[in-house]
Protein backbone atom coordinates (compact mmCIF):
# COMPACT_ATOMS: atom_id res chain seq x y z
CA UNK A 1 0.00 0.00 0.00
CA UNK A 2 1.18 3.47 -1.13
CA UNK A 3 1.11 6.21 1.49
CA UNK A 4 0.59 9.86 1.16
CA UNK A 5 2.15 11.58 4.78
CA UNK A 6 2.34 14.69 6.81
CA UNK A 7 4.56 15.03 9.31
CA UNK A 8 3.93 18.16 11.49
CA UNK A 9 6.99 20.14 13.11
CA UNK A 10 9.85 22.57 11.57
CA UNK A 11 12.95 21.22 12.72
CA UNK A 12 15.84 19.54 12.90
CA UNK A 13 14.34 16.11 14.18
CA UNK A 14 11.58 16.66 11.69
CA UNK A 15 14.05 17.09 8.73
CA UNK A 16 15.51 13.76 9.71
CA UNK A 17 12.30 11.92 9.42
CA UNK A 18 11.10 13.99 6.46
CA UNK A 19 14.78 12.66 5.00
CA UNK A 20 13.95 9.31 5.74
CA UNK A 21 10.48 9.11 4.60
CA UNK A 22 11.48 10.55 1.26
CA UNK A 23 13.39 7.28 0.71
CA UNK A 24 10.56 5.24 1.06
CA UNK A 25 9.16 3.82 -1.70
CA UNK A 26 5.64 3.06 -0.52
CA UNK A 27 5.89 7.12 -0.44
CA UNK A 28 3.39 9.04 -2.75
CA UNK A 29 3.67 12.48 -1.55
CA UNK A 30 5.13 14.01 1.72
CA UNK A 31 3.56 17.02 2.76
CA UNK A 32 4.95 19.44 6.00
CA UNK A 33 3.52 21.14 8.23
CA UNK A 34 4.77 24.27 8.53
CA UNK A 35 8.47 22.63 7.70
CA UNK A 36 12.28 24.95 7.09
CA UNK A 37 14.21 25.48 4.16
CA UNK A 38 15.57 21.46 4.66
CA UNK A 39 12.13 20.04 4.60
CA UNK A 40 11.58 21.42 1.12
CA UNK A 41 14.22 19.76 -0.45
CA UNK A 42 12.77 16.17 0.24
CA UNK A 43 8.99 17.32 0.81
CA UNK A 44 6.07 20.14 0.44
CA UNK A 45 6.54 22.63 2.83
CA UNK A 46 2.89 23.85 3.87
CA UNK A 47 1.93 27.01 6.26
CA UNK A 48 -0.23 24.88 9.05
CA UNK A 49 -0.01 24.99 12.43
CA UNK A 50 1.42 22.22 14.00
CA UNK A 51 -0.68 22.45 17.47
CA UNK A 52 -3.92 23.44 16.23
CA UNK A 53 -6.25 20.42 15.77
CA UNK A 54 -8.97 21.64 13.97
CA UNK A 55 -6.74 22.97 11.22
CA UNK A 56 -4.41 20.08 10.72
CA UNK A 57 -7.93 17.48 10.73
CA UNK A 58 -9.21 20.16 7.95
CA UNK A 59 -6.21 19.84 5.97
CA UNK A 60 -5.02 16.47 6.41
CA UNK A 61 -9.27 15.41 4.89
CA UNK A 62 -9.07 17.97 2.34
CA UNK A 63 -5.73 16.71 0.97
CA UNK A 64 -6.68 13.10 1.34
CA UNK A 65 -3.55 12.15 3.76
CA UNK A 66 -2.90 8.36 4.76
CA UNK A 67 -0.59 8.84 7.99
CA UNK A 68 0.12 12.00 9.90
CA UNK A 69 3.24 11.83 11.88
CA UNK A 70 3.89 13.81 14.73
CA UNK A 71 7.33 15.27 15.40
CA UNK A 72 7.34 17.80 18.25
CA UNK A 73 5.68 17.42 21.96
CA UNK A 74 3.70 20.43 21.71
CA UNK A 75 1.04 18.91 18.72
CA UNK A 76 0.58 16.12 21.04
CA UNK A 77 -0.31 18.17 24.55
CA UNK A 78 -2.90 19.98 22.64
CA UNK A 79 -4.97 16.77 21.31
CA UNK A 80 -3.89 16.65 17.30
CA UNK A 81 -3.87 13.26 17.82
CA UNK A 82 -6.98 12.85 19.63
CA UNK A 83 -8.87 15.04 16.75
CA UNK A 84 -7.24 13.03 14.03
CA UNK A 85 -8.45 9.69 16.04
CA UNK A 86 -12.12 11.41 16.14
CA UNK A 87 -12.00 12.25 12.37
CA UNK A 88 -10.93 8.46 11.72
CA UNK A 89 -7.12 9.45 10.21
CA UNK A 90 -4.00 7.16 11.49
CA UNK A 91 -1.68 9.20 13.32
CA UNK A 92 1.91 8.50 15.28
CA UNK A 93 2.01 9.98 17.83
CA UNK A 94 0.01 9.66 21.15
CA UNK A 95 -3.19 11.06 22.03
CA UNK A 96 -3.35 13.97 24.89
CA UNK A 97 -3.65 11.77 27.55
CA UNK A 98 -0.81 9.53 26.84
CA UNK A 99 1.10 12.33 26.31
CA UNK A 100 1.48 13.45 29.54
CA UNK A 101 3.96 10.95 30.30
CA UNK A 102 6.13 14.26 29.21
CA UNK A 103 3.90 17.34 29.49
CA UNK A 104 3.67 16.28 33.28
CA UNK A 105 6.92 14.97 34.95
CA UNK A 106 4.49 14.05 37.94
CA UNK A 107 2.22 12.18 36.06
CA UNK A 108 5.03 10.07 34.50
CA UNK A 109 6.45 9.38 37.84
CA UNK A 110 2.61 7.97 39.07
CA UNK A 111 2.78 5.87 35.94
CA UNK A 112 6.28 4.71 36.63
CA UNK A 113 5.20 4.14 40.26
CA UNK A 114 2.29 1.80 38.62
CA UNK A 115 3.84 -0.01 36.80
CA UNK A 116 7.08 -0.79 38.84
CA UNK A 117 9.64 0.95 36.44
CA UNK A 118 12.82 1.53 38.20
CA UNK A 119 13.51 5.42 38.28
CA UNK A 120 14.63 7.96 41.17
CA UNK A 121 13.26 8.49 44.04
CA UNK A 122 11.03 11.85 44.41
CA UNK A 123 8.57 14.00 45.63
CA UNK A 124 5.95 16.29 44.24
CA UNK A 125 5.86 20.00 45.68
CA UNK A 126 3.03 23.16 44.40
CA UNK A 127 4.47 25.04 47.81
CA UNK A 128 7.23 27.21 46.75
CA UNK A 129 8.78 27.58 50.11
CA UNK A 130 8.34 23.52 51.13
CA UNK A 131 10.12 22.89 47.58
CA UNK A 132 12.69 25.03 48.67
CA UNK A 133 13.21 23.62 52.09
CA UNK A 134 13.38 20.35 51.42
CA UNK A 135 16.14 20.77 48.46
CA UNK A 136 18.44 22.84 50.99
CA UNK A 137 17.86 19.98 53.15
CA UNK A 138 18.97 17.25 50.58
CA UNK A 139 22.09 19.69 49.00
CA UNK A 140 22.23 17.01 45.61
CA UNK A 141 18.90 17.42 43.94
CA UNK A 142 17.33 17.58 40.23
CA UNK A 143 14.82 20.60 40.13
CA UNK A 144 12.49 19.69 37.66
CA UNK A 145 9.18 21.66 36.44
CA UNK A 146 6.80 19.53 36.00
CA UNK A 147 5.31 21.25 33.11
CA UNK A 148 6.85 21.72 29.13
CA UNK A 149 9.92 23.63 29.33
CA UNK A 150 11.26 23.40 25.83
CA UNK A 151 14.16 20.96 27.31
CA UNK A 152 15.18 23.31 29.91
CA UNK A 153 13.01 22.57 32.86
CA UNK A 154 15.55 20.11 34.46
CA UNK A 155 18.15 21.29 36.49
CA UNK A 156 20.76 19.70 38.29
CA UNK A 157 22.20 21.22 41.92
CA UNK A 158 25.32 20.12 43.87
CA UNK A 159 24.51 22.15 46.79
CA UNK A 160 22.35 23.14 49.52
CA UNK A 161 22.53 26.85 47.54
CA UNK A 162 22.58 25.42 44.44
CA UNK A 163 19.50 24.02 45.58
CA UNK A 164 17.53 27.06 46.59
CA UNK A 165 18.01 28.81 43.05
CA UNK A 166 17.28 25.95 41.21
CA UNK A 167 14.22 25.74 43.15
CA UNK A 168 13.36 29.49 42.72
CA UNK A 169 14.58 29.17 39.03
CA UNK A 170 11.85 26.38 37.93
CA UNK A 171 9.31 28.25 40.30
CA UNK A 172 9.73 31.56 38.21
CA UNK A 173 9.64 29.42 34.94
CA UNK A 174 5.43 30.64 34.84
CA UNK A 175 2.52 27.28 34.44
CA UNK A 176 5.15 24.63 33.68
CA UNK A 177 7.05 25.50 37.00
CA UNK A 178 3.91 26.09 39.21
CA UNK A 179 4.21 22.26 40.52
CA UNK A 180 7.69 20.65 40.14
CA UNK A 181 9.52 17.40 41.16
CA UNK A 182 12.59 16.98 43.38
CA UNK A 183 14.27 14.46 42.69
CA UNK A 184 17.28 11.99 44.04
CA UNK A 185 20.37 12.57 41.74
CA UNK A 186 21.62 9.47 40.34
CA UNK A 187 25.12 9.17 38.84
CA UNK A 188 26.05 6.95 35.69
CA UNK A 189 25.71 7.32 32.00
CA UNK A 190 22.66 8.90 30.36
CA UNK A 191 21.51 6.81 27.41
CA UNK A 192 18.12 7.71 25.09
CA UNK A 193 16.25 4.70 24.44
CA UNK A 194 13.28 5.29 21.74
CA UNK A 195 10.77 2.54 21.12
CA UNK A 196 8.41 2.48 18.06
CA UNK A 197 5.01 1.67 19.79
CA UNK A 198 0.91 0.61 18.67
CA UNK A 199 -0.02 0.70 21.79
CA UNK A 200 0.89 -2.87 23.10
CA UNK A 201 3.63 -3.84 20.72
CA UNK A 202 7.07 -1.86 20.56
CA UNK A 203 10.19 -2.32 18.86
CA UNK A 204 13.69 -0.58 19.76
CA UNK A 205 15.62 1.54 17.97
CA UNK A 206 19.16 1.63 18.86
CA UNK A 207 20.15 3.52 22.23
CA UNK A 208 21.64 6.87 21.91
CA UNK A 209 23.63 9.40 23.97
CA UNK A 210 22.91 12.95 24.13
CA UNK A 211 24.58 15.63 25.04
CA UNK A 212 22.65 18.60 27.15
CA UNK A 213 24.76 21.32 28.15
CA UNK A 214 26.29 24.14 26.04
CA UNK A 215 29.95 23.12 26.40
CA UNK A 216 32.41 20.74 26.24
CA UNK A 217 33.05 18.11 29.26
CA UNK A 218 29.32 19.08 30.22
CA UNK A 219 29.82 22.46 30.77
CA UNK A 220 27.36 25.75 30.94
CA UNK A 221 23.67 25.45 30.78
CA UNK A 222 21.71 22.92 29.86
CA UNK A 223 20.40 23.48 26.61
CA UNK A 224 18.14 21.39 24.26
CA UNK A 225 20.33 19.10 22.99
CA UNK A 226 24.24 20.23 21.17
CA UNK A 227 24.24 16.32 19.51
CA UNK A 228 24.35 12.82 19.68
CA UNK A 229 25.74 9.77 18.56
CA UNK A 230 24.32 6.27 18.20
CA UNK A 231 24.92 3.24 19.27
CA UNK A 232 26.41 3.75 22.60
CA UNK A 233 28.91 1.04 23.75
CA UNK A 234 27.97 0.53 27.02
CA UNK A 235 24.60 -0.88 26.74
CA UNK A 236 24.78 -4.24 25.20
CA UNK A 237 21.91 -5.66 22.92
CA UNK A 238 21.10 -8.01 26.09
CA UNK A 239 21.11 -4.61 27.74
CA UNK A 240 18.96 -3.01 25.65
CA UNK A 241 16.36 -5.91 25.54
CA UNK A 242 16.05 -5.99 29.31
CA UNK A 243 15.25 -2.04 28.85
CA UNK A 244 12.93 -2.83 26.73
CA UNK A 245 11.16 -5.72 29.19
CA UNK A 246 11.57 -3.58 32.23
CA UNK A 247 10.55 -0.02 31.13
CA UNK A 248 8.64 0.28 27.62
CA UNK A 249 6.41 -2.78 28.38
CA UNK A 250 5.45 -2.39 31.61
CA UNK A 251 4.96 1.29 30.78
CA UNK A 252 2.71 0.30 27.30
CA UNK A 253 0.77 -1.98 29.71
CA UNK A 254 -0.28 0.14 32.21
CA UNK A 255 -0.95 3.21 30.07
CA UNK A 256 -3.46 0.71 28.38
CA UNK A 257 -5.07 -0.59 31.14
CA UNK A 258 -5.61 3.22 32.15
CA UNK A 259 -7.77 3.18 28.52
CA UNK A 260 -5.16 5.57 26.55
CA UNK A 261 -3.08 3.46 24.63
CA UNK A 262 0.14 5.10 23.77
CA UNK A 263 1.04 4.82 19.97
CA UNK A 264 3.93 6.76 18.58
CA UNK A 265 7.34 7.23 19.75
CA UNK A 266 8.12 5.99 23.64
CA UNK A 267 11.42 7.98 24.78
CA UNK A 268 13.35 6.28 27.74
CA UNK A 269 15.96 9.27 29.13
CA UNK A 270 17.83 6.52 30.85
CA UNK A 271 21.04 6.61 34.09
CA UNK A 272 23.20 3.50 33.85
CA UNK A 273 23.69 3.33 38.04
CA UNK A 274 25.39 0.92 39.48
CA UNK A 275 22.48 -0.59 40.44
CA UNK A 276 21.17 -1.10 36.90
CA UNK A 277 19.53 1.38 34.50
CA UNK A 278 16.62 4.15 35.91
CA UNK A 279 14.90 5.94 33.96
CA UNK A 280 15.04 9.92 34.09
CA UNK A 281 12.24 10.86 31.97
CA UNK A 282 9.71 9.43 29.29
CA UNK A 283 9.10 11.39 26.13
CA UNK A 284 5.96 10.90 24.09
CA UNK A 285 7.97 11.64 20.90
CA UNK A 286 11.39 11.17 18.84
CA UNK A 287 14.24 12.76 20.63
CA UNK A 288 16.07 15.65 19.13
CA UNK A 289 19.27 15.81 18.13
CA UNK A 290 19.05 11.71 18.77
CA UNK A 291 16.77 11.43 15.63
CA UNK A 292 19.43 12.93 13.57
CA UNK A 293 21.39 10.01 14.21
CA UNK A 294 18.84 7.24 14.23
CA UNK A 295 17.55 7.91 11.03
CA UNK A 296 21.09 7.50 10.12
CA UNK A 297 21.30 4.05 11.58
CA UNK A 298 18.28 2.90 10.41
CA UNK A 299 18.87 0.35 7.77
CA UNK A 300 14.91 -0.18 6.79
CA UNK A 301 12.32 1.57 5.21
CA UNK A 302 10.72 4.00 8.33
CA UNK A 303 7.61 4.39 6.43
CA UNK A 304 5.98 0.74 7.16
CA UNK A 305 7.07 0.91 10.68
CA UNK A 306 5.44 4.43 11.81
CA UNK A 307 2.38 3.40 9.70
CA UNK A 308 1.94 -0.31 11.62
CA UNK A 309 2.25 1.79 15.17
CA UNK A 310 -0.76 4.04 13.90
CA UNK A 311 -2.53 1.10 12.92
CA UNK A 312 -1.93 -0.77 15.88
CA UNK A 313 -0.43 -3.41 13.77
CA UNK A 314 3.15 -3.39 14.60
CA UNK A 315 5.27 -6.82 14.55
CA UNK A 316 7.55 -6.72 17.79
CA UNK A 317 11.05 -7.80 15.68
CA UNK A 318 14.97 -6.58 15.96
CA UNK A 319 14.70 -3.44 13.15
CA UNK A 320 17.81 -3.77 10.83
CA UNK A 321 20.41 -0.72 11.25
CA UNK A 322 23.47 -0.29 9.77
CA UNK A 323 26.86 -1.60 11.34
CA UNK A 324 29.40 0.94 13.04
CA UNK A 325 27.73 4.27 14.15
CA UNK A 326 26.61 7.63 13.30
CA UNK A 327 27.26 11.20 14.85
CA UNK A 328 25.06 14.17 14.70
CA UNK A 329 26.80 17.78 15.74
CA UNK A 330 24.39 20.69 16.43
CA UNK A 331 25.91 24.40 15.09
CA UNK A 332 24.23 26.69 17.24
CA UNK A 333 23.76 30.69 16.73
CA UNK A 334 25.20 33.33 18.80
CA UNK A 335 24.34 33.62 22.10
CA UNK A 336 22.51 29.99 22.56
CA UNK A 337 20.85 28.94 24.73
CA UNK A 338 19.98 32.31 26.48
CA UNK A 339 19.69 34.54 24.02
CA UNK A 340 20.39 33.79 20.14
CA UNK A 341 21.44 36.16 17.96
CA UNK A 342 19.26 35.60 14.84
CA UNK A 343 19.47 36.85 10.62
CA UNK A 344 23.31 35.83 10.53
CA UNK A 345 24.15 34.18 6.89
CA UNK A 346 24.51 30.94 6.62
CA UNK A 347 27.34 29.78 3.99
CA UNK A 348 28.89 26.27 2.94
CA UNK A 349 25.77 23.90 3.14
CA UNK A 350 26.10 23.14 -0.58
CA UNK A 351 29.67 22.51 0.15
CA UNK A 352 29.40 19.21 2.48
CA UNK A 353 30.08 16.11 1.35
CA UNK A 354 27.60 13.75 0.00
CA UNK A 355 26.95 11.03 2.71
CA UNK A 356 26.94 13.67 5.74
CA UNK A 357 23.35 15.22 5.52
CA UNK A 358 23.05 18.41 6.95
CA UNK A 359 19.51 18.73 9.08
CA UNK A 360 18.05 22.17 9.09
CA UNK A 361 15.99 23.95 12.99
CA UNK A 362 16.74 27.43 13.27
CA UNK A 363 16.43 28.63 9.43
CA UNK A 364 14.89 30.68 7.50
CA UNK A 365 15.07 31.60 3.68
CA UNK A 366 15.08 35.17 2.43
CA UNK A 367 16.50 35.92 -1.32
CA UNK A 368 17.90 32.21 -1.78
CA UNK A 369 19.71 32.62 1.25
CA UNK A 370 19.93 30.54 4.70
CA UNK A 371 19.59 32.92 7.35
CA UNK A 372 20.14 31.86 11.13
CA UNK A 373 16.57 31.94 13.21
CA UNK A 374 17.11 29.84 15.83
CA UNK A 375 18.88 29.31 18.67
CA UNK A 376 20.04 25.47 17.38
CA UNK A 377 20.73 26.26 13.52
CA UNK A 378 21.63 23.11 11.81
CA UNK A 379 22.77 19.09 12.61
CA UNK A 380 25.71 18.24 10.66
CA UNK A 381 25.65 13.93 10.50
CA UNK A 382 27.90 11.30 9.12
CA UNK A 383 28.12 7.76 9.57
CA UNK A 384 31.25 5.64 9.90
CA UNK A 385 32.80 1.71 10.10
CA UNK A 386 33.03 3.32 13.85
CA UNK A 387 32.71 5.60 16.22
CA UNK A 388 35.99 7.46 15.86
CA UNK A 389 35.18 7.42 11.78
CA UNK A 390 31.88 8.80 12.24
CA UNK A 391 33.06 11.56 14.27
CA UNK A 392 35.73 12.59 12.41
CA UNK A 393 33.26 12.86 9.03
CA UNK A 394 30.87 14.71 11.21
CA UNK A 395 33.13 17.26 12.31
CA UNK A 396 35.22 17.46 8.69
CA UNK A 397 31.72 18.38 7.26
CA UNK A 398 31.32 21.40 9.97
CA UNK A 399 34.06 22.83 8.71
CA UNK A 400 32.37 23.74 5.39
CA UNK A 401 29.57 26.07 6.98
CA UNK A 402 30.43 28.91 9.19
CA UNK A 403 28.09 32.10 9.96
CA UNK A 404 29.11 34.52 12.56
CA UNK A 405 29.05 33.65 16.17
CA UNK A 406 28.49 29.61 15.16
CA UNK A 407 29.44 27.27 18.04
CA UNK A 408 29.61 24.14 18.73
CA UNK A 409 30.91 21.47 20.80
CA UNK A 410 33.77 19.40 19.75
CA UNK A 411 33.08 16.52 22.03
CA UNK A 412 29.95 14.57 20.75
CA UNK A 413 30.75 11.18 20.87
CA UNK A 414 33.88 11.56 23.39
CA UNK A 415 32.34 9.53 26.02
CA UNK A 416 31.81 6.55 23.45
CA UNK A 417 34.87 6.49 22.63
CA UNK A 418 36.85 6.42 26.02
CA UNK A 419 34.29 3.71 27.23
CA UNK A 420 34.59 -0.14 26.81
CA UNK A 421 32.27 -1.92 24.64
CA UNK A 422 29.98 -3.62 26.96
CA UNK A 423 28.92 -7.32 25.02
Amino acid sequence: MTLKVLLLGSGAREHALAWKLSQSPRLTKLLVGPGNPGTAHVGTNVPLKADAPDAVVAFAQREKVDLVVVGPEAPLVAGVADALAAAGIPCFGPVAEAARIEGSKAFAKEIMAEAGVPTAGFRVFTDLAQAEAYAVGQGRIVVKADGLAAGKGVIVAQDAEAAREAVRAVGAMGSAGQRMVLEELLEGEEVSVIALCDGERYALLPPAQDHKRVGEGDTGPNTGGMGAYAPVPFLSAAQLSEVGEQVIAPTLATLRRRGIPFRGALYAGLMLTRNGPRVLEFNARFGDPETQVLMMQLAEDVLPLLDACARGRLEPRPLAVHPGASVGVVLAAQGYPEAPRRSDRIEGVDTVPAGCPVFAAGVEEKGGAWLTAGGRVLTVCARGADLAEARSQAYAATAHIRFEGMHFRRDIGARGLRAPVVK
